[in-house]
């Protein structure tokens, strides 16, 4: 026993060393074993040792982790024969194709564009699980709400498979019944054809409007009252509309598998059925010419009352007074009920007035702002036949100023009969504004600008701007000054100064920076139309791309400095009622620029812009937005990556900066790889358009007198095609490619605005219903101004 031991402790001593001294032994070859279609050497690439290196184990695991990580592998091992170490790989097979089974109501393409697993890329197990999620998201938006989806592989040989989605739809979540209550006049099939929401039936696939949507709901009920208004029923009211789910009847609770869905149910306050009575205009204007107003009567004795027909005859009656130089032509219809002969006589009252002309302008309450900003918005002059029409006009234009809190034209005898006096009084608001916001990205996290802004500088209405923004990846500073009345004429001229630097890492892989200044002019060459011409010279650099940038954006970045150097119009048409917070009008704008007026660049680009107000009530406004873009090269010259359309959150909320459109797919189409050092990039696209709709309304329980709206919104677009030069690039890229689809991007969501003491506060929160699997999202936006 005490030989033993010192015998035992001699062998472990021996086994440790010669343990110590085979990790500490050098790798003299690494060889790779196994791979089919994978190079060795790109397999070597992935390993965190090499030739040369002391062997360490924990090298090794960690080479195995990254094998796994690439999804290129089923298996791998790593084994030591001496000092050489041999990788052992089982490849993933490649995916040969990919079917759709059981799908009837959406369509293999729409899917195929979803899922991730492509014909000729690698399979994986966890890259089908999750398309199997996708493929029952998508579903699930079409109303398919207990889609069932599982995947089949079948092996085809040759290390290859043939994935199938074996797809069980279900019955569609739709809108089974819509029921009234109350409605007497007309029938139920008569109400359904109004709303525009609609039971199912055999043209639903057309217009997939049988889907439940809140939105829809309430513009179902204005379209309702405005129905019944337009046949009528004066006194009618829609009391209340109900979405309730209705019960399986085949044994399976709610949503039954055959006969689950909603019901929806307006209940509606007809009140009685009226026609037009005895329909009279009256005059207290002794020279006037009735008998010429009778053509603009809509309204006819007998007829079935309409409110449309009523309002369009005030308007028309309007016109024709103003076209006769009457003063006070002022028309305003008078009702009458009759409940006994359920008729309405309606009396158009003129209120009395001679022709005159006006006398004297007078203008009240502009203690800073000059009478000549103020006399320029009228379009007539003292010793001007007196017209109402071209007065409102000119109360309008003085209201979008914004220099003042209320306008006010009121007229009074002048010297004579045949005179009349227009006094302009005013009250002015400050004019100058700090504004400020804030936001958050998902890129650019917490997000500020500041800026001072004077409309109304030293009471000559000229506008100046010095405006700073910025962040962690941003900066920028401008300044603005534009003269309203250039030479004394209806011409607005002005310049701007400008310089940008943008950290566009985490976006594209670049930083750009650009230094210019803009000539414009602008006038009216219509009513509400205005012209705008513009002059543009300015430096564009990128700089600083990272070394996994797209190819695209390197060969940019090499380029160095350009100047562009381009002439542009602007042709915009606003019948907006108010500069802020609009409620009822239009703004329509068309875009060109053409640059290689001398600098480096060469293209031509057109933008459309087009936005609408429809007051739904008083209260509710409707906004619609439609804008789009193309950009195409001339003279032979490719578009750079700063030419193009980048956009994401502020055309589509939802979306972060750049978060849709033509990105690199580092990925090489054949055989799926990773392209080595490069990052997913957005590319800007040639061809862009987007839509908004969004309802506005006060919030319930919150007094008006706080200035807070509600609102919901629906946003939809798209972003494609990448520019020649990025095309190029990433052809030879490692065989790389561009993910662009054109496919409509959608998103939803509501907002909190709140016109504060400080200013008008706006938060929107939006989720993206639809978008490409290389798209980037954002959930919250928030912005901020406050006045001085």
């Amino acid at each position: 026993m005490l030989c033993s031991v010192p015998l035992s402790l001699g062998i472990s001593a021996s086994f440790g060393d010669l343990t110590a001294a085979a990790q500490n032994a050098t790798i003299s070859s690494v060889v790779v074993q196994g791979n089919q279609r994978v190079e060795a050497e790109t397999i070597r690439s992935y390993l965190t040792f090499s030739a040369g290196d002391p062997y360490d184990p924990g090298e090794i695991n960690q080479s195995l982790k990254t094998l796994f990580a690439t999804g290129l592998f089923k298996d791998v091992r790593i084994k030591r024969q001496y000092s050489t170490v041999v990788v052992v790989v089982v490849e993933n097979p490649v995916v040969a194709r990919v079917r759709f089974e059981g799908n009837k109501d959406v369509e293999s393409d729409v899917l195929s564009s979803e899922v991730q697993v492509k014909p000729r890329s690698v399979y994986t197990q966890a890259r089908v699980q999750a398309d199997e999620q996708r493929i029952r998201d998508v579903l699930a938006r079409q109303g398919h709400y207990d889609a069932q989806v599982s995947a089949q592989v079948i092996p085809l040989g040759g290390n290859r498979v043939e994935v199938v989605y074996q797809i069980g739809e279900g019955v569609k979540t739709k809108v089974k019944a819509i029921k009234f209550v109350g409605n007497e006049a007309f029938s139920a099939s008569q109400l359904r054809f109004v709303v525009t929401t609609k039971r199912t039936s055999w043209l639903s696939f057309l217009k997939n409007d049988n889907i439940y949507d809140p939105d829809r709901l309430a513009l179902d009920r204005e379209l309702l009252r405005q129905f019944y208004l337009k046949n009528g029923y004066a006194d009618v009211r829609i009391l209340s509309s109900n979405a309730d789910i209705l019960p399986g009847e085949g044994g399976g609770g709610w949503l039954n598998r055959n006969e689950g869905g909603f019901v929806i149910t307006f209940e509606i306050y007809e009140g009685p059925r009226y026609d037009f009575g005895y329909i009279d205009i009256e005059s207290a204007l002794p020279s006037l010419d009735v008998n010429a107003l009778s053509g603009a009567l809509l309204t006819k004795p007998g007829k079935r009352y309409n409110v449309e027909k009523v309002e369009k005859t005030v308007e028309a009656l309007t016109v024709k007074v103003s076209e006769q130089g009457y003063a006070f032509g002022q028309v305003r219809p008078r009702f009458d009920r009759d409940p006994t002969t359920q008729t309405i006589n309606i009396t158009y009252v003129i209120d009395e007035g001679p022709r005159v002309y006006i006398e004297r302008i007078n203008i009240v309450g502009n203690y800073r702002t000059e009478d000549q900003v103020i006399r320029r918005q009228f379009r007539l002059a003292e010793g001007d036949a007196y017209n109402r029409l071209l007065i409102e006009a000119a109360r309008k234009r003085l209201r979008s100023l914004g220099f003042f809190k209320t306008v006010d034209i009121q007229t009074s005898p002048g010297s004579a009969p045949d005179r009349v006096v227009i006094d302009v009084v005013v009250v002015e608001q400050p004019t100058g504004e700090f504004s400020f916001g804030v936001g958050y990205s998902t890129t650019e996290g917490v997000i500020g600008d500041v800026s001072v802004t004077e409309r109304n500088l030293m009471g000559r209405g000229q506008y100046v701007r010095l405006g700073l923004s910025g962040s962690l990846e941003r900066f920028q500073v401008d300044f603005s000054f534009t003269e309203p009345a250039f030479l004394g004429r209806n011409i607005a001229a002005g310049f701007d100064l400008f310089h940008k630097e943008v950290d566009l890492t985490n976006v594209a892989s670049f930083k750009q920076r650009d230094t210019g200044g803009n000539l414009r002019i602008g006038f009216p060459v219509a009513n509400n139309t205005q012209l705008g011409l513009r002059y543009r010279l300015q430096r564009e650099e990128i700089y600083d791309a990272t070394r996994d940038a797209s190819l695209a954006i390197k060969q940019a970045a090499e380029e160095g400095a350009v100047i562009v150097s381009s002439l542009g119009y602007t042709l915009a048409y606003d019948t907006r009622n108010l500069p802020q917070s609009p409620t009822s009008g239009i703004f329509a704008s068309i875009s060109q620029d053409f640059a290689g007026v001398g600098g480096d660049v060469q293209y031509n680009r057109f933008i459309l812009d087009t936005r609408g107000y429809y007051p739904i009530t008083n209260k509710i406004t409707l906004v619609g937005r439609v804008q789009g873009g193309v950009i195409e090269p001339w003279g032979g010259e490719d578009l750079r990556l700063t030419d193009l359309f980048f956009k994401g959150g502020e055309t589509i909320r939802g979306f972060d900066r750049a978060g849709y459109g033509p990105r690199d797919a580092c990925r090489n189409p054949t055989t799926g790889k990773r392209v080595p050092d490069c990052s997913q990039d957005s590319l800007g696209g040639k061809y862009f358009w987007a839509t908004t709709a969004e309802v506005r309304f006060p919030l319930p329980l919150i007094p008006e007198n706080l200035g807070m709206q509600g609102a919901v919104f629906v946003d939809a677009g798209s972003l494609w095609g990448p520019g020649e030069a990025a095309i190029q690039a990433v052809d030879i890229d490692e065989g790389s490619y561009i993910e662009d689809t054109a496919d409509i991007r959608l998103s939803t969501g509501v907002s909190l605005i709140w016109q504060s003491p400080l200013g008008p506060l706006r938060a929107d929160l939006a989720e993206a219903l639809l978008k490409a699997d290389f798209d980037r999202t954002e959930l919250f936006r928030f912005g901020a101004s406050t006045a001085f």
